[in-house]
């Protein structure tokens, strides 16, 4: 049975933005499970109230409904045992979650300010309000005065990913020799700002952006054949 994901949209269906819902397609393509995507913005919430979330990702996999892209994957490899696994034991289950609250305090803060008005301006118009009301309270002022610097926020973005680069020297990817959830974190990110805006977040030396080639070639280049901007080089 193909599993189903209810996946943020901008105001075109297949524009897909939400870096959490690209952790659970890249971890789903991963297992190399069957899915379909179902386009879902912020105002619709009654959509995904039958499975207790109010935000997606959501999963449903037959009868059982799963919320949150952590444990969705945890939920994926407990179900799929015989497929490739997106954690390599508990050590890596923990130090996936490290990089969960890592990838939220650190690189999405920032992030969010740089890209801001351009996910702005790619929302379904039902979903402007809410966006703007919601992050104008979280953000603690206007989103044109918020996003009025992104090159500042940019600068700050591409420091916080100092401690990648050196693993990034040594491995292939963050997980170590393959990819891994961890690795789908932090590319969740990345997919983020491309599927909305062409601000250039990575200059072509850096382990980084060579480490994002290898993420968007996946798969058969899924993550790359989506909708967004270009990938500077």
């Amino acid at each position: 049975m193909t599993i189903q994901l209810y996946d943020l949209a901008a105001a075109e269906d297949d524009r897909r933005f939400s870096p959490y819902c690209w952790r659970t397609k890249m971890a789903l393509k991963h297992k190399g499970l069957e899915f379909e995507t179902l386009p879902w913005r912020f105002t619709e919430k009654e959509r995904i109230e039958f499975t207790g979330s109010t935000t997606v990702p959501v999963i449903v996999d037959g009868k059982r409904a799963v919320y949150d892209s952590f444990e969705i994957a945890v939920y994926l490899d407990e179900a799929y045992p015989s497929r490739p696994g997106l954690f390599e034991g508990t050590e890596s289950r923990a130090l996936s979650l490290f990089m969960h609250h890592w990838a939220v305090r650190s690189l999405h803060a920032p992030l969010l300010r740089a890209i801001l008005l351009d996910l702005h301006r790619h929302l379904h118009e039902k979903d402007k309000a809410y966006f703007r009301e919601s992050r104008e309270k979280r953000l603690g002022g206007r989103l044109e005065d918020v996003g009025a610097e992104p090159k500042k926020w940019l600068a700050e973005f591409r420091g916080a990913l100092e401690p990648l680069r050196p693993a990034l020297v040594q491995n292939a990817f963050v997980a170590g020799k393959g990819p891994g959830f961890a690795d789908y974190i932090v590319f969740g990110t990345f997919q983020w700002a491309r599927s909305v805006s062409p601000l250039r977040l990575l200059e072509p030396d850096d382990p980084v952006f060579a480490w994002r080639e290898r993420m968007l070639d996946l798969f058969g280049g899924y993550a790359r054949e989506t909708k967004g901007y270009p990938v500077w080089a």
